[in-house]
């Protein structure tokens, strides 16, 4: 999952603006012909032709700017959104009554007053790619698919205007500034910063394309230059920070911040530093990979059809150059998973598809790791995303997201609403949607089909069956493939989630726990974990730190007859 907002937006924020579409819907405002923006962009900004898509973003606010509040999970202001095909230069993409908006649907619906607005383009690049599809996306510039704070995208000065929909508004925006390029962070003794380009990924996409790890070493790996290690490998969403938050500076945390770090069982970054940094702490390597992808912040670390193939790229690519570079143990033993959310899944999923490569996963709250419960839908016999089965005379509405009180506060229908409106063709860049490109087949047009409508809701079964029948629900995977996995897998997974989890991804670990219950010849062995009462998304059972002990324990107990185990614990 990918948090714009993470959890410090509460419900009651939430619904606010959705109650604010929910009126406009209920009791329009009185309309007037001219009711738009026309957003353009000047030679000296961009002197080509532009391919993107262009948003006008509305606030009561001009701090953050409007552009940055676009699209975060909550209640952001309302945008718009629209695909242009070779604008030029001096000519206006239009934004009217009838361009899809979030969350009101459209510009008729902002009740009258004062705004602050600013307009933004998403430039895409022409793929042509291997399986002889022409696509059209946002080519990350190593700030992870944010669109609005991507590098060479284009964005306006932030203008205060009055709207009024009854007596009708044209609104002319200029695209004058150019988003500058990201500024990767400088090694230290301790941090270092890897970027190479993948042949698998270049070919398939017929393009440059990067893929990167930030590495944390151990206390003194320089004094020992004949000790190798193992290596811990976190997944997470593109960051450009350190493995597990390590921050050799003492940050100030507000007693907000240290209520959350302790509710979740966690430290802060300085505090993890101290740990990793103390005599007694156990010598490993950290490794953060960096896989941003057309679609999305992350690859999902898996081969996909419309991804092309990340999980190999980054185990037949990446970890040998790391290991080529860096004194690692080479064998499986040594290499462990762990990633929490979207890398939670990836760390169960990397260790299922590559189970002879790696030796154990420490998965935290994944993503959906059984679509029986993909989030709160049953993808297989669910009709509908947005509103729960068997009602015949009232629609409840399913959420993607809750407080972990159980306060409700984002409906699967609004957030799918967001994702229309940020992308046509699944180039949202958000959370849905990369699912559909990391698990799902291709549409006839090249881009992802959608496991659900975003207007409708409507659920197409055949795509799910495609995700399972291709590994992607890694419980169906793992019971129905058992007999192979099992003696590959025994003892090395080990899953923990808040049994409130915010996204109700708790629901799913259920689902998988009750099937490797039965599994047998040989059992799972395996630790699941469940943080009580009411402990939400980010929980874990410990810190980070002593996780990685767990980790290290576990690494020494399994390795092979006659491996040395004292050269990482001085």
């Amino acid at each position: 999952m990918k948090l714009n907002m993470r959890m410090s937006v509460r419900g009651m924020a939430c619904a606010a603006i959705f109650l604010l579409a929910a009126r406009a819907n209920a009791a329009p405002w009185p309309q007037a012909a001219g009711t738009k923006f026309e957003v353009s962009f000047p030679e000296s900004a961009h002197a080509g032709a532009i391919t993107g898509r262009v948003f006008v973003v509305v606030s009561t606010k001009d701090k953050p700017e409007p552009r940055l509040q676009a699209g975060s999970w909550g209640d952001s202001g309302p945008f718009f959104g629209v695909d242009v095909n070779a604008l030029a230069p001096e000519h206006a993409a239009v934004i009217e009554a009838s361009t899809p908006g979030s969350p009101v649907r459209s510009l008729r619906e902002i009740p009258a007053g004062e705004y602050y607005v600013q307009a933004i383009v998403n430039i895409y690049t022409e793929f042509h790619r291997a399986d002889g599809h022409t696509v059209w996306l946002h080519m990350d510039q190593w700030e992870g698919q944010h669109f609005n704070r991507s590098p060479g995208n284009l964005y306006s000065e932030v203008q205060k205007v009055h709207l009024d929909p009854a007596a009708g508004y044209d609104v002319k925006l200029s695209l004058t500034k150019e988003i500058p390029a990201v500024e990767v962070p400088r090694d230290t003794a301790w941090v270092k910063h890897i970027k190479i380009q993948s042949e698998m990924l270049t070919k398939f996409w017929g393009h440059p394309m990067y893929i990167g790890a930030i590495v944390l070493l151990p206390k003194g790996y320089e004094e020992h230059p004949n000790g190798r290690y193992p290596v811990v490998y976190e997944q997470s969403h593109f960051s450009l920070r350190a493995p597990f938050g390590f921050n050799t500076e003492d940050v100030a945390v507000s007693p907000e911040m240290r209520a959350r770090l302790t509710d979740l069982n966690r430290e802060s970054g300085f505090e993890f530093y101290q740990s990793w940094n103390s005599e007694k702490f156990p010598r490993l390597i950290g490794v953060t990979f960096q896989h941003p992808t057309p679609y999305y912040d992350d690859s999902y670390a898996v081969n996909s059809v419309n991804n092309g193939p990340y999980g190999d790229a980054l185990v037949k690519e990446m970890i040998p150059y790391l290991e080529a570079h860096f004194r690692m143990i080479r064998k499986p033993y040594a290499r462990v998973l762990t990633g929490g959310s979207t890398g939670g899944w990836e760390s169960l999923g990397v260790q299922v598809f590559y189970p002879d490569f790696f030796g154990g996963t420490w998965t935290l709250y994944p993503d959906s790791i059984d679509f029986r419960r993909y989030g709160s839908v049953n993808a297989y016999e669910d009709e509908s995303a947005f509103f729960e089965p068997g009602h015949t005379w009232v629609e409840v509405p399913r959420y993607i997201m809750r407080t972990s009180e159980g306060q409700p506060e984002i409906t699967i229908q609004a957030f799918s609403q967001m994702e229309d409106v940020l992308g046509s063709h699944g180039r949202s860049g958000e959370q849905i949607e990369i699912w559909d490109a990391a698990y799902g087949p291709i549409g006839d047009d090249g881009y992802p089909k959608p496991l659900w409508d975003k207007k409708t809701g409507k659920i197409d079964h055949r795509v799910a069956l495609y995700m399972r029948d291709h590994g992607y629900d890694l419980s169906y995977n793992l019971r129905t493939n058992w007999a192979a996995l099992g003696p590959k897998l025994r003892g090395k997974l080990h899953v923990y989630v808040g049994d409130m989890d915010n996204f109700y991804l708790n629901l799913a670990v259920y689902q998988l726990e009750q099937a490797l219950e039965a599994v047998k010849d040989p059992p799972c062995d395996c630790d699941f974990q469940y943080g009580r009462p009411m402990k939400g998304h980010g929980w874990q059972p410990t810190t980070t730190a002593n996780l990685l002990k767990w980790m290290a324990e576990y690494i020494a107990k399994n390795a092979p007859a006659g491996e040395e185990t004292a050269d990482w614990h001085y």
